[in-house]
This record gives structure tokens, sequence and C-alpha cells, in this order.
């Protein structure tokens, strides 16, 4: 598999992870390059801008972007139901699920420390079933920007207003939505910005992958 390097100076490197691997696999898939220090993560099933610094002190600087919210994160999600408002903030708290360890849930029975969470969105399009389409569910494409990094706070705020990330095996209920054969969550980290120590302004964009994209030709 393919491991695209979008962007690489001597402080950093930004990689477009694809779905459906970990994070020690695209590690491994770098050539085991004992220079890539870990700074944030993705969920295995979300595909695209993952960044990697190559030194203890750029390290520390992302780090610190990312604990004090000042990277701007730019993710592309398809959510089931149709969005009514153009956009929106989700400001639900997040814990861990009582009934399901692996969940973090910002409704229903949490325990372990309940950490602030903060999402907007922007709808890009409302996808509505038309006749003869050959898809009676809605959908919404939105752009999302999670203003706090929360272990699968999208996921989580989506599902808790009732709207999960279509395809979303742990968060879309019993039976999630799989538009178009679509085998794992729609949801992609499509950007990053942040200021370099320099001061001047970097942003790093990672396209749509083949089977996302494949997903909204379909729908469309």
């Amino acid at each position: 598999m393919h491991l695209e390097i979008i962007y690489e100076d001597e402080n950093l490197i930004a990689l477009n992870k694809p779905a459906g691997v970990n994070f020690d696999w695209v590690l491994s898939a770098s050539g085991g390059r004992p220079d890539l220090l870990p700074v944030h993560r993705l969920d295995k099933d979300t595909s695209g801008v993952i960044l990697f610094a190559k030194n203890e002190k750029s390290q520390e600087y992302l780090r610190e972007l990312f604990f004090n919210h000042k990277i701007k994160k730019t993710y592309l999600a398809l959510v089931v139901g149709e969005l009514k408002q153009n956009s929106g903030t989700i400001d639900l708290p997040i814990g861990r699920s009582k009934k399901t360890p692996l969940k973090r849930v910002a409704i229903g029975e949490q325990r372990g420390k309940i950490r602030e969470a903060v999402t907007e969105y922007k709808v890009l399009k409302r996808i509505v079933p038309r006749e003869g389409s050959g898809f009676q569910q809605a959908y919404t494409l939105v752009e999302t920007y999670p203003k706090t990094g929360r272990t699968h706070q999208i996921r989580s705020h989506f599902s808790a207003i009732g709207h999960p990330v279509a395809c979303d095996k742990l968060y879309g209920g019993k039976n999630p939505k799989c538009p178009a054969g679509l085998a794992r969550q729609f949801l992609h980290a499509y950007a990053v910005e942040f200021n370099l120590p320099s001061g001047s302004i970097l942003r790093l964009e990672a396209d749509l992958p083949e089977d996302l994209k494949k997903t909204l030709d379909v729908l469309s």
C-alpha cells in the first residue's frame, strides 16, 4: 500500500494515511524511520493528513500546538440524515462509555474523566433520495472543525445529535447506514493549518480517497 508524503522539511513530515491501517503500520510503512516522532493520531478507519516531528524540539512544539488548540483541523464527513442548519456547533462533554469501554460518549452513562469537547461544522451538500436514485436514505456532507482533540470526538458528537457518520460501526447504532457499498466510516482528515516557529502559516491537504469519492459519485 502506497504511503503518500504530502510535505516534508527538516523538522516535520505530513503523510496521507490510508484507511484501515493503524498508527504502528504508518511508522513501519515509512521504513521504520527512527526520526518520525508522533504528535497526534488518527483512528484506524479514518484517512487523511497525519503529522510527525523529525526531532524532539519539533515534537514538543507541535504537541504544544495541538494541546493548546492552535492547529486548525478540517475533516470531511458524510453523516446520516439531513442536517437542517447550514452551520453549527456541538458543545457536549465526552467521557468513556460505561456500557462499551471502546466508545467515548457525549450522551448516556459515562465513566472516568469527563472532558470538554467542541465541534463546529458547515454543510457542504445535502443528499436527499429522489426517484430512480436507488437509495432511500438522506445524507449530509459536512466540513467539520474539532476545536478540541478528544478521542472519537467527531464520531461521538454527530452520533449524539442523531446524525452519526455514515458506516460508523461503533457509533452508528445496531444497523449502521453504509451507502454505495462503503466499507468504513466516511471520515477524512482533509487539512491542517498552523504557524511554523518562523511565523509563516503552513496549510497541508490530503485529497479525498477513491472509496469516499466513489460513494459521493454514486449518491449524487
